[in-house]
């Protein structure tokens, strides 16, 4: 049987995909970039937010490193941690990318986006004298924008910037905010933070397949189908008496039997080690009611 390029392509690409980023994954985008002669415009705004998932996005990722995949695979129009530019300049480059690329750009949003009075308790700059908030960019952006992605549970849910009393009025993005004004569904990456390869393969899958398998909170499948306990190393072991002890800490506050999340296959810094294995339970940063008190249940 005699299959075409494009098919054979399209096969072994879901095959990788299946496997998790690789170098396939980046030497294919590499090819696309090369034949398209540009790369896609990413958008970077932050909100409500302590800029960790921005951190964790610098952390250097298993089959290439950060400066390589923001110089080569992605063009990063704006990000105000990483741009040289500031002031109008930087701001600029977001009105100049939303004009020639409309429709073409992907909006990455970091932090949970302030509502209350109109959005004032998250100000990015001015225009004409007056605030353009979180809120505005948001609203402006995500309508112009060919995908959108929520980076972190901040984005995703709300997170500790709409933990009770909720001063500010953060609101969920995908729900209410940008709810039906997209061109493609909202993708949720929840996490403090999320994995840096988390965020790069979705940027990846985006480019190279489109809108990945979601889940019922549009969180791609892949990522967030097991629960942290269901591969947890302990979930066999009798319970801790104490944090630090080898045994399951479900009985100490662990939020793994609930929280879906692929920490334990993954882990963190280059697969160096992950929270419950270094001695501490399960926070539940990946959860939509994430953060959730007690964090620990003692006596």
């Amino acid at each position: 049987m005699k299959i075409s390029r494009r098919k054979f392509l399209q096969w072994t690409a879901a095959s990788a995909a299946a496997l998790g980023l690789s170098k396939f994954d980046l030497e294919r985008l590499d090819n696309v970039v090369l034949a398209a002669g540009t790369k896609a415009p990413v958008i970077w705004l932050q909100g409500a937010a302590c800029s960790g998932c921005s951190i964790s996005l610098l952390n250097s990722i298993k089959e290439t490193t950060i400066d390589d995949f923001l110089l080569n695979k992605v063009d990063m129009r704006y990000h105000h941690n990483l741009m040289t530019a500031a002031g109008d300049l930087a701001i600029s480059s977001i009105d100049e990318t939303a004009y020639d690329h409309n429709g073409e750009f992907i909006l990455v949003i970091e932090g949970g986006v302030p509502t209350a009075d109109n959005g004032v308790y998250c100000v990015l700059t001015e225009r004409d004298g007056q605030p353009w908030t979180m809120l505005d960019a948001v609203n402006e952006l995500g309508s112009k924008a060919k995908y959108v992605i929520n980076v972190g549970t901040c984005a995703a849910f709300g997170g500790v910037p709409a933990a009770g009393p909720n001063p500010t009025g953060i609101k969920r993005i995908d729900e209410e905010i940008l709810n039906g004004k997209t061109r493609n569904p909202i993708i949720n990456l929840p996490g403090c933070p999320t994995h840096p390869n988390t965020i790069m393969k979705t940027l990846i899958d985006l480019l190279l397949n489109g809108i990945p398998k979601l889940d019922g909170e549009n969180r791609p499948e892949m990522v967030y189908k097991d629960k942290v306990h269901n591969n947890c190393p302990y979930k066999s072991k009798d319970n801790a008496l104490q944090l630090g002890d080898k045994g399951c800490y479900s009985s100490l506050g662990c939020m793994g039997q609930k929280t879906p999340y692929n920490c334990p296959q993954r882990k963190w810094n280059n697969e160096v080690n992950w929270c419950v294995e270094a001695g501490h339970g399960c926070i539940g940063c990946a959860e939509k009611s994430f953060p959730k008190s007690p964090f620990y249940k003692f006596g």
